[in-house]
């Protein structure tokens, strides 16, 4: 089970940053390879992501927004690379934007831990990546995006989003978010 970590090591200020103009400059394309990739402790790969979720319509609690893979066989929530030029916020605004077509006001969850599929490190291990994710509370859902060809994006209930997600350390990251939020989601 995966758990919100200590620190990276990274700059303590890059938490922070104008999330809309990062989301903004790369509204119409997505940012590809690994040459700007951020690596923390131990060479930990950095990644940022966000958790979009929304008021229903009806008033009745809470939404997250989640889609699916680039393999389309599961569920996840908007994350990826942290790149060199980016703060962390900067970076889980432009991954939303980039696979889920969704702009809103972060707030910080924290860091979770987890062994990527992709890479290995020095000693043949799986990659160990340090994720910090944000809460993201949506004002803005686009109609085109720039991964709309190879996601689909689906809004529902906390449970549905707990049991329909692919990663561990996912999951954890909703369970939190819901505790923090007073959320009753009974998994």
């Amino acid at each position: 089970m995966a758990s919100p970590s200590s620190p990276t090591g990274a700059d303590p200020s890059s938490a922070g940053g104008d999330a809309a103009d990062a989301s903004s400059s790369h509204a119409g394309r997505s940012r590809v390879g690994r040459e700007n990739q951020r690596y923390g402790e131990a060479g930990a790969r950095l990644v940022a992501g966000c958790l979009p979720i929304r008021a229903r319509a009806d008033g009745a609690g809470v939404e997250v927004l989640m889609v699916t893979n680039k393999h389309g066989d599961g569920m996840i929530f908007p994350k990826g690379g942290w790149e060199n030029d980016e703060t962390a916020e900067d970076a889980a605004a432009r991954e939303s934007m980039e696979e889920a077509g969704v702009r809103g006001d972060l707030s910080d969850l924290g860091e979770f831990t987890f062994r990527s599929r992709k890479g290995t490190d020095s000693d043949g291990d799986k990659l160990r990546c340090v994720a910090r994710v944000f809460v993201m509370r949506v004002t803005e859902e686009m109609p085109r995006w720039p991964e709309q060809h190879s996601r689909h994006r689906s809004w529902c209930h906390p449970k549905v989003a707990i049991a329909s997600c692919k990663h561990d350390w996912m999951r954890d990251a909703i369970r939190l978010w819901a505790r923090r939020d007073g959320i009753d989601i009974d998994v």
